[in-house]
């Protein structure tokens, strides 16, 4: 009994030092004691044999599930990929992929690197690597595809359900940030900002100043679809643009000491040229940082839809053997003081989903010039472009991947050799509408699972046979206007199907020279740049 209680005692001395000081240790040590025992017993004691390692990652997942999707443990390979990530050049084979079921999808291949020399394209599908049978494989697949630069690796996939062979030879891949820029009619300068790794700043700093080498007068910064990255990398973004000492967000948090201010450091690049700044819903974290404080201090339009919403802060910490866990340590504030994250994960609902804010609980917050903006959660734009914003059924065809399926078979059945020659008709979208039919897409609205729940609690009531040829005709109805949405979506989602397709005949620079011409948010953006009137209205009501 001594023994137990010493133990405690130097454990709860260990933790001291190394967790909060809100923390009750006593009660930690009981339940890291608690939990030792019981793995230790399974492990000796179990009728069947176990993987204590297996076992291990069940139970960090199980106690990680109930936090916010971003705390998360990561094995030591998931600590170096992220370290690639940051740094913004790794060694492979130049393509971005989906592992899923053991199985490796090709979801777009980039222009000249090696798995574009090789002939893969985007919906390929990889059968082995180096030998290895993916469907026998037990580790993450993709390690596979990983080694020194130079070396060369046989692949056999499967397109269009043929088998085929090629080898891919490795080398070193750079991850652009600014992936695009150009200078638009008018004097307008356009720049893609795809992530915020290491070269973030500098890239766009580079290509702020080439556009106005080339004349450009305004500029538009493309943040939409950024999921973010680096902090610092977006205190240095919005820093181009304000001048030196400007508070860019702050962090808040129950431990005091990851409450901090983080301004701007340096003279401005250019602190007076007209900026729009373009997010969707898929712009996120230091997109937000960025187009918020910019909103906030009247320094740019910022157009599109509202943003994602993720204004929770992670930190990794190392663990032992080469792992670490990132865990979400504060929460971000805009300069006026609106909190960015949208999900509430501590108050769920019945069914377990984080919780969001209506909008009758938004909170009035002012800019430096007195405009009024909220909080709820992401982003809001200056100026909403309805297109901008996707519909719940579009969202189900791109989780669903059946734009990117359709779009595969449409590859295959149609030749463009030119952008200028390429064209979608109603004709093609009509035959998008047949192939969901015949793929077996499902989508459930909120209005079906709402019903079903209440014909399930119907029986208990005993009232299901008397309302149930009711339930069938509701059904039935709800099939019919889901029919009839996918057809008024038309529009929205032949704007996916284009973007999916110019890509893959194209690649991505194409697409970015297709939106240039085509895209509505862009466009919304270069008037409000040409319009001086409206751009000063907006910006000074």
């Amino acid at each position: 009994m001594k023994k137990k209680i010493l133990v405690s005692l130097s454990l709860g001395v260990l933790l001291f030092t190394t967790v909060s000081f809100k923390s009750d240790f006593f009660e930690i040590a009981k339940q890291l004691e608690i939990f030792t025992t019981l793995f230790k017993e399974i492990n000796m004691n179990y009728v069947d044999e176990v993987n204590p390692a297996e076992l291990m990652d069940s139970a960090i997942k199980g106690m990680l599930q109930d936090l916010d999707p971003y705390t998360n443990y990561w094995t030591e390979q998931e600590v170096e990929d992220a370290r690639i990530t940051n740094s913004g050049q790794y060694t492979g084979i130049g393509a971005a992929v989906l592992t899923k079921d053991k199985n490796i999808t090709l979801m777009e291949v980039y222009k000249g690197y090696p798995a574009d020399q090789a002939g893969l394209k985007a919906g390929d599908e990889l059968i082995a690597i180096g030998g290895v049978n993916l469907a026998e494989f037990e580790n993450d697949a993709g390690d596979l595809l990983k080694g020194a630069p130079g070396t060369e690796i046989p692949i056999v996939y499967k397109r269009q359900e043929k088998q085929l062979e090629t080898t891919i030879k490795r080398e070193e891949i750079e991850v652009k940030a600014v992936p695009f820029y150009s200078l638009m009619p008018n004097n307008v300068g356009y720049i893609v900002l795809s992530q915020f790794n290491r070269k973030a700043s500098a890239e766009t700093e580079a290509a702020i100043k080439d556009l106005k080498e080339k004349g450009a007068t305004s500029l538009v910064l493309d943040l939409r679809g950024n999921p973010g990255g680096l902090l610092t990398e977006a205190i240095n973004v919005s820093n181009l643009f304000l001048p030196k000492g400007k508070l860019i967000t702050t962090t808040k948090s129950t431990i005091k000491k990851y409450n901090k201010d983080y301004l701007t450091t340096n003279e401005p690049l250019d602190a007076q040229i007209p900026l729009a700044v373009l997010i969707n819903g898929r712009s996120a974290s230091a997109s937000e940082i960025v187009s918020g404080s910019l909103q906030d201090y009247d320094r740019a339009v910022v157009i599109g839809a509202r943003s994602f919403g993720k204004g929770l802060v992670q930190r990794p910490k190392e663990l032992t053997y080469g792992t670490q866990v990132k865990i979400t340590i504060s929460r971000y504030y805009t300069p006026s003081g609106r909190c960015i994250q949208a999900l509430d994960y501590w108050h769920r609902d019945e069914e377990g989903n984080a919780v969001r804010r209506g909008v009758a609980d938004y909170n009035e917050f002012t800019t430096t010039n007195g405009r009024t903006v909220y909080d709820g959660g992401g982003i809001l734009p200056d100026v909403e472009v309805p297109s901008a914003k996707l519909s719940a059924i579009t969202e189900a065809l791109l989780s669903d991947f059946a734009i990117f399926d359709f779009a595969t078979r449409y590859y295959y059945n149609h030749t463009f050799k030119d952008l200028k020659d390429f064209k979608f008709t109603n004709g093609d979208y009509r035959d998008f509408e047949a192939y969901l039919k015949s793929s077996g897409f499902v989508y459930r609205t909120e209005t079906e699972k709402a019903l079903e729940k209440a014909y399930l609690i119907s029986k208990t009531d005993d009232l299901q046979q008397d309302i149930s040829s009711t339930f069938s005709e509701l059904s039935k109805t709800i099939d019919i206007a889901k029919e009839k949405e996918l057809k008024e979506k038309e529009n929205e989602i032949s704007k996916l199907l284009i973007d999916e397709l110019v890509k893959r005949y194209f690649y991505r620079d194409g697409l970015y020279r297709y939106q240039l011409e085509n895209n509505e948010v862009i466009k919304q953006a270069v008037a409000v740049l040409q319009d001086t009137r409206q751009y000063t209205e907006i910006l000074n009501p």
